[in-house]
């Protein structure tokens, strides 16, 4: 569908990368990885079209669509909620005018037998077929079930947009990329500002979707669980893999190994040949062997060894010093702003050395409850901060606090203690601060990196309460590494507030889930809690579709409760078959069709304006295909909820 030839990009004097080559599949769902600042949001604006590259040439197919959301982009207040996710559908408006016209005009036009009559018959045909194939009388459900699955309530619809966050304006954009149902689409960072559910809804969307898909995250369960295919690109060059993630890890530290490998027996050779050089440089003798040498070096091509792993390398937090048995206690806490109820009724009580995790969707009032504990915010109810507990704070507007007439270095060599100072440009190294960078004036700092090196400062603070507000937003998976096993390791009381699946597994040991103006405890991990979430959502939706049986029935006696267990795990593995069988017979049937269209195509290759029939044949299996493949979605998205 698009094949990148040649491909150069150079900043002044600094190229960024060259001689790109590469093809995106129709069927290829890529996670585009690498460290920060190695070009891959550059590499998805020239391949949208938005950025040219210094060299060569990205070929896209013919009549293909492209869609793409970048990280960040200006964004429209001028309707509601759901005039603005309609607003992706505009061609379709675009498109049935133009039928109206040519059909108005086939009407008043009476020179029935010349060609450009005929043509115009044969335009019509083809713009209504496409029309048809684009469910244009499903557009309102379509519109609310991505705008629901993204997080939006029903009561928000007519809302407008002027009124949500930035973060939630991003997911409008998102939802109507989506809806437009682009055949490749491009996708810079697409969960940083979705919770949990709304990840986990667009990860099921995506692995489900017919189309190519380039994605940028640093998501690492995200681009697990949906690709298929991992380019890195490493030193202004590409590897690219036929795996996921997870595999591509593991290949690349085999490459990393051969590489260094190479590079050190090519040093050794560099250095005896210098040595050669160096020694034999003034006698006659030796002047031919001295020259060929010498060209030789000049000719030699030098192994680069890709960046170094750095999550690789251990931080660790300063003892905490010792607090009371139980840091924060709280009872009957309630917020409210104005008229609007955030949380009520909420208590909990939090031990020492316990790691938490705050969960839910955004607006549920996690980094609200953060602020009552930290002291920010008046609330009502009974908050108790326990004996000696010393807060380490990490919120999103922590990087205003920072002193920016210091240097990055500075900045870190204030706080840093002991024998971590001889350590300090390797911390900064870790958190990509390393070289150059550590001289920096913090005021010219972005956004991103100025969180990051409050992040650091936080890390050499002796506290023994750590609160982390969404942590992981600005940092790539090498230093989301070193974070997370610096708070593994930690010995203090940790509450994380985060949407990121893979950090918050092996850190917290209980879950606070925010939702309906209540919190709920949830014993166990991360990955535990989402298992009794889709459990619990299964059981209710057993129970509505049988809602007099659910109301009348008395509690299950202990003894029957395992028959009952048992009962419930074969029927869910009947409807697991079930599910498993339509989809199996809708791909056999999808593969059937796509070989006639083949066919077909190869027929059309050869075929003669007399012959239309041939052209109606593989317009009518062309639109039977779409109706499948529509039918295969939404049988693997049944056989998705099944397993759940």
């Amino acid at each position: 569908m698009i094949s990148i030839q040649g491909l150069k990009v150079e900043f002044g004097s600094q190229v960024l990368f060259e001689n790109i080559n590469y093809v995106i599949n129709k069927r290829d769902k890529v996670a585009l990885v690498g460290k920060n600042g190695a070009g891959k949001s550059t590499m998805l604006k020239i391949i949208a079209g938005e950025q040219q590259p210094t060299s060569g040439v990205v070929a896209r197919q013919a009549d293909i669509t492209i869609g793409y959301l970048p990280q960040q982009m200006r964004l429209k207040d001028e309707h509601t909620v759901k005039q603005e996710a309609a607003l992706a559908f505009e061609h379709l408006q675009q498109m049935d005018a133009a039928i109206e016209r040519m059909n108005n005009e086939l009407a008043e036009r009476t020179d029935y037998d010349s060609d450009s009559y005929q043509e115009l018959i044969e335009r019509v045909a083809q713009k209504t077929e496409l029309r048809s194939l684009m469910q244009g009388d499903h557009i309102e459900a379509e519109i609310e079930k991505t705008l629901m699955g993204l997080g939006f309530e029903r009561s928000d619809f007519d809302r407008p947009t002027s009124e949500f966050s930035g973060g939630w304006r991003m997911r409008i954009e998102l939802a109507k990329l989506l809806l437009r149902r682009p055949d490749v689409l491009l996708l810079d960072e697409p969960t940083n500002h979705l919770d949990i559910e709304s990840i986990q809804w667009l990860e099921a969307f995506l692995k489900n979707r017919n189309g190519a898909l380039l994605l940028v995250s640093h998501d690492r369960a995200f681009i697990d669980n949906v690709t298929n295919r991992t380019i890195e690109i490493s030193l202004g060059k590409i590897y690219d893999y036929k795996v996921s993630y997870s595999q591509f890890v593991e290949l690349r530290k085999e490459r990393v190994e051969q590489q260094m490998r190479a590079y050190e027996n090519q040093q050794k050779l560099i250095h005896d040949t210098e040595d050669f050089i160096e020694k034999f440089r003034y006698k006659a003798t030796k002047a031919v062997q001295v020259q060929s040498r010498i060209k030789m070096l000049d000719k030699l091509e030098r192994i680069e060894v890709d960046e170094v792993d750095r999550s690789r390398m251990r931080l660790k937090f300063p003892p905490a010093p010792r607090s009371g048995d139980y840091p924060v206690i709280a009872e009957d806490l309630r917020k409210d702003y104005g008229n609007l109820n955030v949380f009520d009724g909420v208590t909990f009580t939090i031990k020492r050395g316990e790691k938490v995790a705050f969960v839910g969707k955004n607006g549920a009032g996690k980094s609200t409850l953060v602020k009552c504990i930290m002291g920010e915010i008046p609330f009502d109810g009974k908050l108790q901060i326990g004996h000696n507990v010393k807060i380490g704070y990490f919120a999103q507007n922590q990087a205003q606090l920072l002193d920016e007439s210091l240097t990055v270095y500075e900045t870190i060599d204030y706080v840093a203690v002991g024998d971590i100072r001889t350590r300090i440009n390797d911390i900064l190294g870790a958190f990509m601060f390393g070289g150059k960078n550590a001289d920096k004036k913090v005021k010219v700092l972005s956004g991103g990196e100025k969180s990051r090196l409050a992040m650091i400062r936080l890390l050499l603070q002796p506290v023994n309460l750590l609160i982390l507000d969404e942590p992981t937003n600005h940092l790539d998976m090498p230093s989301k590494d070193v974070l997370k096993e610096a708070i593994q390791a930690f010995d203090g009381t940790v509450i994380v507030v985060s949407h990121d699946r893979d950090f918050l597994n092996g850190i917290v040991n209980k879950v606070y889930e925010f939702g309906d103006h209540r919190v709920r405890e949830h014993l166990g991990g991360i990955y535990d809690f989402l298992q009794k979430k889709r459990l619990d959502s299964l059981q209710q939706l057993e129970a509505s579709s049988h809602p007099a049986t659910a109301s009348a029935a008395e509690p299950e006696p202990a003894a029957s409760q395992g028959k009952m267990d048992y009962q419930r795990q074969k029927e869910r593995e009947r409807r697991i078959r079930q599910a498993e069988k339509k989809v199996k017979t809708l791909e056999t049937q999808i593969a059937n069709l796509e070989q006639q269209l083949s066919d077909i195509e190869q027929q059309l290759s050869t075929a003669t304006s007399e012959n239309l029939d041939i052209y109606y044949t593989h317009s009518k299996i062309s639109r039977e295909l779409e109706e499948v493949m529509a039918k295969w979605e939404l049988a693997c998205e049944e056989l998705e909820k099944t397993k759940q």
